[in-house]
Formats: structure tokens, C-alpha cells, sequence
């Protein structure tokens, strides 16, 4: 079996902000009307309020970094022609769901038909992450091992406390919401490739879905590149925080392959325990503790996080030239996830303002 290729790519989604009011802006429209040389990697979504990114393809995380640190300011030029800045969050404080316009092009319109209501309130912002698996039974392989993990990636990730003007008690609301549409969370292990297609041809034969791309699992192979999709995280609000996820996952693949060309492997988990870890991620973040299922033990989360890096994947990370990357992750548990830092800003402040301010800030950080 081929080696895969561990190649990297990115997308992130942006909130377009009006810096006076710090509310959502409605100005995808305008920006895909401008410069087609710089849109080539710029994408809207379901609302106008939202830009989309990707990067090209990567071989690093190095390179992943200058390609999110051009995108970032490409976006900001954009916007700043109108006087607006970008904002990365799963969530934005305060605005309104209620009032977001839907982009009117006829992908986004079928998705409001289809999906009625819960279309209107999918304002939230995501990270995926992409990584080269050529081979597809070791994808299904790196998909099955890989989803213990997503609790892990959750707590790095977290960016979105508050929903429409309210502390929510939780670390990632994003996710919540995102959980209200259908075949969505963590995938249950699969035996093979061909029962993954299997799966894919049923719902479209019974017209459930046009095709693969609307099976929205927090870690799928994905239908249209040979690559496994790691959709879980919120999007990170410093460039650095999503680098260091991108390198962790790539780590995460490329640990799972060395195990299997050694003819070992890691435990495989029923998506039922992972679902607990995810919720504790979701609600606790870093504060909270995770199941460590192996043992059968509650450990604190930042002790499990730390698992991962210093006990997975330490032994690939020279390999692969992405130590500096991942070591990041130590100041994300020392310093706490965007989550908690914003609400660090509005236990502060008590102002939802403040908080957007504060997000504007790091999203440009190191731009």
C-alpha cells in the first residue's frame, strides 16, 4: 500500500463585521463583484454575512501558514474598501440570526428550501482542515482511528461562547447548531470504502442527497478530492491556533499510517463514547475533563490533549518538519482556546463590543 501523500489544505470562514456598529454585515455580494484574480480562493456561503476562504494545496504547515496569512489580508483589503473588517469566530455575540440574508445564488436557495429554518439560523463559522489520503481503504482506516481524537481537536478549536447577545454556558455553541442538520456529528467506524459508497448511492438513488458532499460529519472522506475532511473545529481565530490544528491533524493521519505499515493500530471507539467526549468538549472545553476510554478513567481535558501531542504523535513530528507548529498547541493550553478568551474579555468589560473588538484584533494578529 502507497504512502499517502499527507498533503494540507484549509478553509475558513470569516465574519463580515461593520466596525461601527460591530454587527454582521451583509457584503458577499459586492466582494465576488470585484477583483477576480483575488477571488479565485474566495467563496460565499449559505449567508451574505460570511466569506469563505481555501488555501491551495500544501505539502506544510509552513506553507499552510502563508497561505492563510495572504487569504486573511486579501479578505481585509476587500472589505476594508467599504470601511469593514473580518472577524474569526464560530459565533458572532450578538447579531441576530433572524435578520441575515441568505446569499441568492441557487445553491444557497436550495439549501433554505430544503432545510427551512434551521438554514436561516446556520450563522456560524467553521475550520476544515484537508488532508491527501490517495489510498481509500487506508483513508476509511485513518477516518475510524482518527475520530477518537475530535474531542481533542474541539477543545484547541473552541470560539464560540456567545450566541444572540448571551454568555451560553458553553465553549462552542457553533456546534450545537451545526447539530441541528442531518447527518451531521461523528461518523459511526465504517468497514470499508465500498460501504462508504454504498451508503453515498442509497440516499442519492432515494434523492435524500444530490451527492456525497451533503454528508456533513465532523471527519468524512471527501467526495470531490482524495482527501479526509476534519470539519469539527470552530474556526480559530489566530492564524497561528489554526496552523498548529492543521499540523496536529496531519500528525494524527501520518501516526495512524506508520502504525499501519508496522501492522499495528489504535483501538477503534464506538462513536457513542466519542459523542460524550465531544459533548464534554463542546460545554467544558479545556475546563472541563474527558473520558479517557482506554482506561475507563475522567481525566482532566488538558492532560488528554496533552496525551495526544507528547504520546501519539511526538514521534512523527520531526519527520513530517512541523514541531515548531504543533508546540503551539502548549500555548493554547497554557493561554486557554479563543472561547475562553473572549470571555475573558467580557467578564471584564461586559460589553459584547469589547468582545467583537477583541476578535477583530487577533483574527489580523501576525498578518
Amino acid at each position: 500500500m502507497k504512502a499517502p501523500s499527507l498533503t494540507l489544505g484549509i478553509e475558513e470562514e470569516y465574519q463580515i463585521i461593520d466596525p461601527k456598529t460591530r454587527e454582521l454585515k451583509s457584503y458577499i455580494t459586492e466582494i465576488l463583484s470585484g477583483d477576480s484574480l483575488v477571488l479565485a480562493q474566495i467563496k460565499p456561503e449559505l449567508h451574505q454575512s460570511i466569506v469563505e476562504v481555501g488555501t491551495k494545496v500544501c505539502t506544510t504547515p509552513a506553507e499552510v501558514r502563508a497561505e492563510l496569512v495572504r487569504l486573511r489580508r486579501d479578505v481585509l483589503g476587500l472589505v476594508a474598501k467599504s470601511g469593514l473588517k473580518i472577524a474569526a469566530a464560530g459565533t458572532h455575540p450578538f447579531s441576530s440570526w433572524v435578520d441575515q440574508q441568505i446569499t441568492p445564488l441557487e445553491r444557497y436557495l436550495g439549501v433554505r428550501e430544503d432545510m427551512g429554518e434551521l438554514a436561516q439560523r446556520l450563522l456560524i463559522f467553521g475550520t476544515h482542515i484537508h488532508i491527501g489520503i490517495e489510498d481509500r481503504e487506508f483513508l476509511i482506516d485513518a477516518l475510524n482511528v482518527a475520530r477518537y481524537f475530535l474531542p481533542h481537536l474541539m477543545c484547541l478549536s473552541t470560539s464560540s461562547p456567545f450566541w444572540g447577545g448571551r454568555n451560553t454556558g458553553l465553549k462552542s455553541y457553533r456546534s450545537i447548531v451545526w447539530r441541528g442538520f442531518p447527518r451531521t456529528g461523528v461518523p459511526r467506524a465504517l468497514r470499508s470504502w465500498s460501504e462508504y459508497t454504498e451508503l453515498v448511492e442509497l440516499l442519492t438513488a432515494t434523492r435524500c442527497i444530490p451527492n456525497g458532499s451533503k454528508i456533513w460529519w465532523d471527519v468524512r472522506p471527501n467526495w470531490s478530492y482524495p482527501t479526509l475532511e476534519f470539519r469539527v473545529c470552530d474556526v480559530c481565530t489566530r492564524v497561528d491556533e489554526a496552523v498548529c490544528i492543521a499540523a496536529i491533524v496531519q500528525a494524527i493521519v501520518a501516526k495512524i499510517w506508520k502504525l499501519r505499515r508496522d501492522n499495528m493500530t489504535f483501538r477503534v471507539y464506538s462513536s457513542d463514547f466519542i459523542e460524550e467526549n465531544k459533548w464534554r468538549a463542546v460545554r467544558y472545553g479545556f475546563d472541563g475533563r474527558l473520558v479517557d476510554f482506554g482506561k475507563g478513567v475522567e481525566l482532566p481535558a488538558r492532560e488528554l490533549v496533552r496525551e495526544l501531542l507528547v504520546w501519539f504523535i511526538d514521534d512523527v513530528l520531526d519527520e513530517l518538519g512541523s514541531r515548531k507548529e504543533v508546540e503551539y498547541a502548549f500555548r493554547i493550553l497554557d493561554e486557554g482556546s479563543s472561547a475562553d478568551r473572549q470571555l475573558a474579555v467580557y467578564a471584564r468589560t461586559g460589553d459584547f463590543k469589547a468582545v467583537v473588538d477583541h476578535v477583530i484584533a487577533e483574527t489580523a494578529e501576525g498578518l
